[in-house]
Parts: structure tokens; sequence; C-alpha cells
């Protein structure tokens, strides 16, 4: 894909993850800015404007579902997607799910797999907005 992608907002209190994810996305031409934990995300997200936030569940100050529920009660914010990055149990799908987050990333990840996932939302976001996305293909899911 020529140009950037999209711009992703990657919150997780965990360098290393942070970093593995960011430098994943990068290299499908994606822009990256980062995020220590959900209060950290809510302070940034409106100066970043991302089309796509990854989440981490388990961090400090703020989990990702209390940070993905004000993303969604906030209306400056509601219409960007949201993915969770974490262990993905039962109780994370159903929470997440309902908090209002698009889609979920298993840890451990396959990088094609988020890279996959980040790109259909981005995608999503684009036809929804009225923007020249890609063409309009599978649903979510």
């Amino acid at each position: 894909m020529p140009g950037v992608s999209g711009r992703v907002l990657v919150v997780d209190d965990n360098k290393v993850i942070r970093q593995l994810i960011k430098v994943n996305l990068e290299l499908e031409g994606f822009e990256v800015v980062t995020a220590n934990d959900g209060a950290e995300c809510l302070d940034v997200v409106h100066r970043v404007c991302p089309d796509v936030i990854t989440l981490d569940v388990v961090m400090p100050r703020l989990d990702g579902f209390a940070t993905a529920a004000q993303l969604r009660a906030d209306p400056r914010t509601s219409g960007v997607p949201v993915a969770i990055v974490s262990a993905c149990t039962q109780y994370e799908v159903e929470t997440g799910t309902a908090a209002g987050v698009d889609a979920f990333v298993a840890k451990p990840f396959e990088p094609a797999e988020l890279v996959r996932v980040v790109r259909r939302l981005v995608e999503g976001k684009d036809r929804r907005d009225g923007r020249q996305g890609a063409p309009a293909g599978r649903g979510r899911g």
C-alpha cells in the first residue's frame, strides 16, 4: 500500500509488547503513537486523532474495559474502532463487547493477524467516515 495506512494508538503497560505492536504496524505503513495505560490514552487521544486504538486489558490506573467505555461515551471518540489485544478469555470478550470493543486479538498474537485486524478496522472507519478506503468487503467478524 502506498503511503501511510492510518494512525494507530497502541495502549499497553508492557513496554516490550507496546514496541512489538508498534514495529509490526509501522512495517505495514501505519503511523503509530503509544500510551502506557488507559489514563494516558484518554489524555492523548484528542491530540493524536487515531484511526484505530489497540488496548491491553490489565493496566494500572485505568484498565482496557474502562478505557473503551470512556472512549465510547465521548462523542469525539465514540466512532474510533477499538481492538483489545489481550489473552481474550470468554470473560474478556463478553466484557469488551459490552464496552463497545470492535475486535479482539489474542496474546500471544501472530503479527500478520494483528495487522489484518487493524487494517480491517481502519478500512471500516474510512467507509463510515465517507472517505475513500478499500472496497466494501466482509463485514465485522
